[in-house]
């Protein structure tokens, strides 16, 4: 939890969508960060996304479970080196429902969480996210959101459009946020990173955003 002289309590954003700070203690960000180190490697390790328009996402991304591709999923990188995608560990999932439990009070649905997107921000500060929604999955189970190293702008818009009205949160590391019922295909993006601010203690350079959704196929 944060040891701060203002504590920030969790807070409902939106419908749906709740935000609970300092979720991860130091330890769990440890063992989480371990372990995005160690399925970043290849083979179906740490990539940059080619979008259709023929752009690359600032982002680099390596997908458990099932390998997300624009726009849609599959067992093997099909964007990459055509590996297979790697597992989904259990633990993790477990640790989805624990955090949609925490967030909204009861426990999590019947489905199994079985996809995590691993998305990296580099130190430097130019990496971001544009607004978008995740709506690839056959499922509308609650998406879980974990923060690791630097803080972060995160924007959670509306399920109508791109456009206002927003509603912008800043994500620290071992921060959750869950976003499911209303606002689970709500637009949502990181305009911004805050470069230099991820825990000294951490070891981690940039930020890492872990997500975890269920997948419904």
């Amino acid at each position: 939890m944060d040891d701060e002289l203002f504590p920030r309590p969790p807070a409902e954003i939106a419908p749906g969508a709740v935000h609970v700070p300092g979720w991860l203690d130091l330890a769990a960000q440890r063992r989480l960060l371990d372990a995005c180190r160690e399925w970043a490697k290849p083979p179906a390790g740490l990539r940059t996304v080619r979008m259709p328009s023929g752009g690359e996402m600032s982002v680099r991304t390596v997908c458990l479970g099932w390998h997300w591709f624009p726009y849609g999923y599959a067992r093997t990188v099909v964007d990459g080196d055509g590996a297979p995608v790697k597992p989904f560990p259990q633990w993790l999932g477990e640790l989805a429902r624990e955090a949609v439990a925490r967030a909204y009070g009861r426990q999590a649905g019947p489905e199994p969480y079985d996809i995590a997107l691993v998305n990296f921000y580099d130190a430097a500060g130019g990496a971001t996210m544009g607004l978008h929604r995740d709506s690839d999955e056959k499922s509308g189970a609650p998406v879980v959101s974990l923060s690791l190293g630097d803080a972060c702008v995160f924007r959670l818009g509306n399920s109508a459009g791109r456009g206002r009205p927003w509603r912008d949160v800043e994500l620290r590391s071992g921060d959750l946020f869950v976003f499911g019922g209303p606002s689970r295909l709500a637009y949502h993006g990181v305009p911004r990173t805050r470069p230099g601010t991820s825990p000294p203690a951490l070891g981690l350079s940039g930020r890492l955003n872990v997500t975890l959704r269920v997948s419904g196929l």
